[in-house]
């Protein structure tokens, strides 16, 4: 019913991702070259037909249409009171962070993640304590053991969880996510929950809200939502908070009004009711030819350079790839990979010291583009082989 081969030409749209010099094959940042879904880019033509532009508050069909999606798609009831509009998980996290925790106080990582988590916390003066995750050479797993060693010392305030997990695309059981709720609230650590990817998974694939661990797991939480991985929205700022316990959203949404983050523009909600109310058709293909996508860089490395091994995952459109065998500077082998080849990859090392070896590779792109990046990845890697630095 829909097509994602011909996606449309992002060149010269102040796109970040296309318009980024020497991108021939930009297969970074994580933003899809699909269009949007027909009845997003209805519903918005529509607002825009209308030409007032004003001031917008949310209105309760948004509140109507994030309820109803997590009850129908995810088994998980919210409240309308527990909502919150925000304009984007990275702020609504800054403002969380400086909500719960103090200046000098530790928030754990479990690495390696996603790189804007380090940001959030460092530039609101809090320290980074990171759970590596342990790898077995196919996939990640946690070490609770350390987890627990972390959360227990006094200057431990706040975990952040990564469910689905950027970037190695493990989705956590409820086992799992249950027993790191446990361990939180056992060591007075309040949680925040980061399920922006939550949508974008294998077919047949479900994850697991956090807010399915438990009522005092629940109340423990800061749960982030957003359309904009799932339905490519990032650009118009539309996400969502939701925080069950009555304190802690009073102290949590104080800090985002400071920050002045809660105040959507005219078209956010707009596109965020039409993608959790008449988006799905659209995203099940979309999800379909996404693991498509995945399926052949799996195989395309399997039979032509063994060497770059793709992590198992069961959601995301992005692929970590452990490049170990032949480099660990992730920088370096960035660079060289843009200004020969025209390939842009995000660098390992991004996520946390683990990621040293590894790369992220987006696979929301046509079937087409990516047989071409990875042909000339092959021979991008032959060249960095025989350079002084490889």
């Amino acid at each position: 019913m829909y097509t994602f081969d011909n996606p449309p030409d992002r060149h010269n749209t102040n796109c970040v991702k296309w318009d980024a010099k020497g991108g021939n094959f930009p297969l970074w940042i994580a933003d899809m070259d699909f269009e949007c879904a027909p009845p997003i880019k209805e519903a918005l033509l529509r607002r825009v037909e209308h030409g007032v532009f004003g001031y917008t508050t949310v209105p309760d069909s948004w509140y109507d249409a994030y309820i109803s999606w997590w009850k129908e798609e995810h088994g998980v009831t919210f409240k309308r009171e527990w909502l919150s509009f925000c304009n984007g998980i990275v702020p609504a996290l800054s403002a969380v962070v400086r909500a719960l925790t103090e200046p000098g106080d530790e928030v754990v990582l479990q690495t390696p993640v996603y790189n804007m988590f380090f940001a959030a916390v460092k530039s609101s003066g809090r320290t980074v304590n990171e759970n590596r995750l342990l790898y077995d050479g196919e996939t990640y797993s946690i070490d609770f053991a350390d987890l627990e060693e972390k959360l227990a010392l006094p200057t431990t305030k706040l975990f952040v969880l990564c469910n689905p997990h950027n970037p190695t695309g493990n989705i956590w059981d409820k086992e799992t996510l249950t027993r790191i709720g446990d361990l939180c609230r056992k060591h007075q650590v309040r949680v925040i929950s980061d399920e922006i990817h939550c949508d974008i998974t294998i077919p047949e694939k479900r994850y697991v809200s956090f807010a399915a661990c438990g009522e005092e797991n629940l109340l423990n939480s800061v749960i982030c939502l957003a359309p904009s991985k799932a339905f490519n929205l990032a650009g118009l700022q539309t996400a969502a908070v939701v925080v069950p316990d009555e304190q802690l959203r009073t102290i949590a949404l104080k800090e985002m009004q400071q920050a002045d983050i809660t105040h959507p523009n005219s078209l956010a909600c707009v596109a965020a009711e039409a993608a959790f109310t008449q988006g799905k058709p659209w995203l099940d293909e979309l999800r379909s030819y996404v693991f498509e996508n995945r399926k052949f860089a799996e195989g395309f490395f399997k039979k032509h350079l063994p060497e770059a091994k793709p992590v198992k995952a069961e959601a995301t459109y992005l692929l970590w790839l452990d490049c170990r065998s032949f480099m660990q500077d992730t920088h370096a082998f960035s660079t060289f990979l843009q200004e020969n080849a025209g390939i842009i990859l995000n660098a390992g090392e991004d996520y946390g010291a683990d990621g040293a070896g590894f790369m992220r590779l987006n696979l929301a792109c046509s079937r087409t583009l990516l047989e071409q990046a990875l042909d000339e990845f092959v021979k991008a890697v032959e060249l960095w082989k025989a350079s002084p630095q490889g």
